[in-house]
């Protein structure tokens, strides 16, 4: 049986990388995260996935959903100071990349970004990510390759302009 700060340490990385590409925003992935481990902690004896990983993603998400149905009432508030930090060439073009498929990504459905995201980022098999997205594995499966060839398409079509 493992104790809060084994589970805290074992799958917090990987919940965080979750919560963040789910909410794009890092002190946001910090609250669901922290919140997740709360949450399953609280409630551990009735775990009803196959993993405790998937039973995390599965926590994650849910509360990322919570938190978008109460946003969806308030306004946001713009930025008005961007990052200024200068860093190298390389850095420049990998940030690049990531924003455009970040762009990509913000433009799909909430359950295919998080299909594609159980895949690529924690590769969840696509029976887990069913159980996650409460949806079958071919269902599973075809949202990831849709986002795929989304996200090929667009790199295509930067790279001919």
């Amino acid at each position: 049986m493992l104790d809060f700060h084994e589970l805290y340490a074992k799958y917090a990385p990987e919940v965080y990388r979750f919560a963040c590409w789910l909410s794009g925003d890092p002190a946001e992935a910090e609250d669901i995260t922290s919140e997740a481990f709360v949450r399953a902690w609280i409630n551990l004896a009735r775990i009803r996935t196959e993993t405790l990983k998937a039973y995390l993603m599965t926590i994650a998400r849910n509360i990322y959903l919570e938190q978008l149905r109460k946003r969806r009432r308030q306004s946001n508030l713009e930025d008005g100071h961007p990052d200024s930090r200068p860093g190298p060439e390389q850095q420049a073009e990998n940030q690049a990349e990531l924003e455009a498929v970040r762009k990509v990504l913000g433009t799909l459905p909430e359950v295919d970004r998080a299909a594609f995201i159980l895949r690529v980022q924690h590769d969840l098999p696509y029976a887990e990510i069913g159980r996650v997205l409460q949806c079958s594995e071919i269902a599973a499966k075809v949202k990831v390759h849709r986002t795929r060839k989304r996200l090929l398409r667009a790199r295509m079509s930067k790279e001919v302009a």
